[in-house]
Parts: C-alpha cells; sequence; structure tokens
C-alpha cells in the first residue's frame, strides 16, 4: 500500500467515525440541515488538504469539528438566505415533545454562547478545552457558559436550571442535548467525494493563484514596453522654471565702519613719527 493510499484509509476511517455526529451536532449550532452538512464537509476538505498536519494532531476530530465550527457561523453566510443561520429550526426531528422547545432555545442565543453551551455541556469538553477551541480565555469562556445557562433557565424553567449548582445543570443540559442531537437523521458527503471535492477544489486555486500572477507578469512586461525610458518635455508646453531673483548684496556697515576706524588710527601714526618733537 502506497503512502498516498494509507493517507486516504486513515482519513476514511476518521470520516466514517465522525462525520455523521459532527453533523448532527453542527445542526443545533445553527439549525438548516443544508448549512451543517456543507459545514462538515467543508472541514473534511480542509482536513485532506492538510492530512499531514491533521494526522499528527492529537485530536484530528476536534481539529475538523473547529473547522467546522467556524465555517458554519462565518458571518458572511447571513448574505445568502439558503446558508443563513436559522432563528427557529428547520426540520427538526424531535424524540420528545419538548426538543424543539430546547433546540429553539439554544438558537435565540448568540452564536458564541451556543457555541461554547455545545461543546461544554453537549459534549462535555473541560473549561480549559472549550476555551482553547473557541480562542478565548478561560474566564470568558467561563462567562459565555453561565450567561447561556441563564438565559436558557429563564425561557425554559420546566428544565430545571434555576437554583442547581453548575455541575448540576451541566449534565441536565448535557442529557437534553445529546437526545434532540441523536434523533436527528442525517446523511454526510461520501469520504471518497470528500477527497475529490477538496482536490479539485485545491486544483482550482492553484490555477486561480497561476493565472493571476501571468496576468500580473504580462502588465508589468507591457507597461515596460510602452513606458519611455526618459522623460520627453511636450514640444508645445514650455518646462516651468523658478523665476530668476537678483539677491541684493546685504548691506555691512558694521565691517565699513570698523575699516574708516582702523585707517584714522594708522594716519596719526605716520603723523606722529613725522613730526619731529619740539622741546
Amino acid at each position: 500500500m502506497t503512502q498516498r493510499e494509507q493517507a486516504a484509509s486513515a482519513f476514511d476511517d476518521l470520516h466514517a467515525r465522525h462525520a455523521a455526529a459532527l453533523t448532527q451536532q453542527t445542526y443545533l449550532l445553527t439549525g438548516r440541515p443544508r448549512l451543517a452538512r456543507r459545514a462538515v464537509e467543508q472541514g473534511f476538505r480542509l482536513a485532506w488538504q492538510r492530512w499531514p498536519q491533521v494526522a499528527v494532531d492529537p485530536d484530528p476530530a476536534g481539529w475538523v469539528r473547529a473547522a467546522a465550527y467556524e465555517y458554519a457561523l462565518t458571518p458572511w453566510h447571513r448574505l445568502c438566505p439558503g446558508l443563513r443561520p436559522a432563528r427557529k429550526p428547520r426540520h427538526c426531528q424531535e424524540s420528545e415533545p419538548s426538543d424543539r422547545a430546547l433546540l429553539e432555545a439554544l438558537l435565540s442565543l448568540p452564536a458564541p454562547y451556543r457555541r461554547a453551551l455545545l461543546l461544554h455541556d453537549g459534549l462535555g469538553m473541560g473549561l480549559y478545552e472549550t476555551a482553547a477551541e473557541i480562542e478565548a480565555s478561560t474566564p470568558a469562556a467561563a462567562g459565555r457558559l453561565t450567561h447561556a445557562r441563564e438565559r436558557l433557565a429563564e425561557r425554559l424553567p420546566e428544565l430545571g436550571l434555576g437554583g442547581q449548582e453548575p455541575v448540576r445543570q451541566g449534565e441536565i443540559l448535557r442529557a437534553g442535548i445529546t437526545g434532540l442531537a441523536a434523533a436527528q437523521q442525517v446523511t454526510p458527503a461520501d469520504a471518497q467525494g470528500v477527497r475529490s471535492g477538496s482536490e479539485r477544489s485545491d486544483l482550482r486555486t492553484t490555477l486561480a493563484a497561476v493565472g493571476l500572477t501571468g496576468l500580473f507578469a504580462l502588465a508589468t512586461l507591457v507597461m515596460m514596453i510602452v513606458t519611455p525610458d526618459h522623460y520627453t518635455p511636450s514640444p508645445d508646453r514650455p518646462l516651468a522654471t523658478a523665476p530668476h531673483t537678483r539677491l541684493s548684496p546685504t548691506p555691512r556697515r558694521g565691517a565699513d565702519i570698523r575699516k574708516q576706524g582702523n585707517a584714522a588710527v594708522r594716519k596719526r601714526l605716520r603723523q606722529a613719527r613725522l613730526t619731529p618733537d619740539v622741546r
């Protein structure tokens, strides 16, 4: 088995073990099945493009999850109606009557609060690991988690979160979120199709980069040919020159006075030498 075949086999195994569950989790994050499938597919595509890095990562599934969550919560999805995160769940499959109310309450949370809650209470991650994945400090992650639980307790008093210890709140929410995610029937993209799509996307990106580089080089060459080597002024337009200003000599009155004084002293000395002493 070649090295590429070994990499493909390891990638397919990772996809088979985690793609379905990750799509269910991403659906709870977005409320849209289409966006959830697309986000997970994009996360695995990035993983295949950077497989040497992902293969040695301590948690390859976490690497893909972080990439999928980032794609799912990208702000530019708001410009596309089909990919915009939903305020109300689409195609929710409830196992219990209270599941839809829980999902609507989750989607009503701000995206950073919802993500922290799903990672910590839904997946059972530690606070430090949650903070590292959402790229926030541990106090900031704890604050988001606390505010999310408070909002859910206000909106869904039937959950029994009010007055409970934080550990007990986490247990209640984990049971509800896990059951809600497991009820969603999803069909992720085929692993081979993900790898093929990733390679085509990588090829298109490379060709686009090469094309832009060639276009820039061509534009530079054309500018070098068209532009003359030196500046030639227009024959019907004379060069602008600065007006010639004659500077008047600076008066030197102090120096002239000193010269006149020295001349007078020398004249008196000569007269003194020529005049005999009269006794």
